[in-house]
């Protein structure tokens, strides 16, 4: 029997939803009433989905504010602001998607839903060591997931960080052999990489084929779950 209850239900897409996009300083009204748009398009026309979201500006708000206080904080202690800043970002989440959406919000990833028929599923961060990208690799390997979408706010990943170089080059593929000489191999709160590196560890290990893409232009989305090419995203694959 499947885990979903129904063999021949289609296998669901797992978006990471990065924070920077649903909360890039307050909550961005506009780019959820937009996914809202596109998720209920896509579930009419039978898709499924994971949303796994992160913590965005909410997260760091707390983060900074404690440092600010005490000076410094255990790396357990900043990893468990931004998992319950990722918490509520998913509440406000399942909220907009309630009538169609799995009831329970995914926070420990050992415990696997037995039965989900909802068209729907919001999964947020778990425990410290990783970010929600992590928890996304997890669904999509637990869940038979046939595609994952890292939703940031960048285009596609670049040999070397453009900010600080002006020569750098766009990838449109990677392999995850290369991949931790651009990301590291370490996690610490708050990173800003294109992808978690323990993550890609993970979907390394399970052969998972990642799209790295802007979040916020669902056109070209629209383009990567209806399996279009000339998408623009960074391929990253074993």
């Amino acid at each position: 029997m499947s885990i979903f209850g129904n063999a021949n239900q289609e296998r669901p897409i797992v978006l990471s939803i990065g924070g920077s996009l649903l909360v890039p300083g307050g909550v961005d009204t506009e780019f959820l009433s937009k996914l809202n748009t596109f998720i209920r398009k896509h579930v009419r026309e039978g898709k499924r989905f994971f949303l796994v979201i992160g913590g965005g500006r909410l997260a760091r708000t707390y983060r900074d504010a404690g440092k600010e206080v005490v000076g410094s904080m255990t790396m357990d202690d900043l990893d468990w602001l931004g998992i319950h800043a990722t918490r509520l970002n998913a509440h406000l989440v399942r909220t907009i998607f309630q009538d169609i959406a799995h009831p329970r919000i995914i926070e420990n990833y050992d415990h696997k839903l037995s039965d989900a028929k909802e068209s729907v599923v919001i999964g947020a961060g778990w425990k410290p060591g990783w970010s929600t990208d992590y928890c996304a690799v997890v669904l999509a390997h637990e869940y038979g997931g046939k595609l994952l979408v890292n939703m940031s706010n960048v285009d596609w990943i670049y040999d070397c960080d453009p900010k600080k170089f002006k020569d750098a080059k766009i990838l449109k593929e990677i392999t995850w052999a290369k991949l931790p000489a651009i990301v590291g191999t370490t996690w610490t709160p708050g990173l800003n990489a294109p992808f978690d590196p323990i993550a890609g560890q993970l979907a390394a290990k399970h052969e998972l084929t990642v799209i790295v893409a802007n979040g916020s232009n669902f056109a070209n989305l629209e383009k990567i779950v209806t399996g279009q090419d000339g998408f623009d995203g960074t391929v990253i694959h074993p």
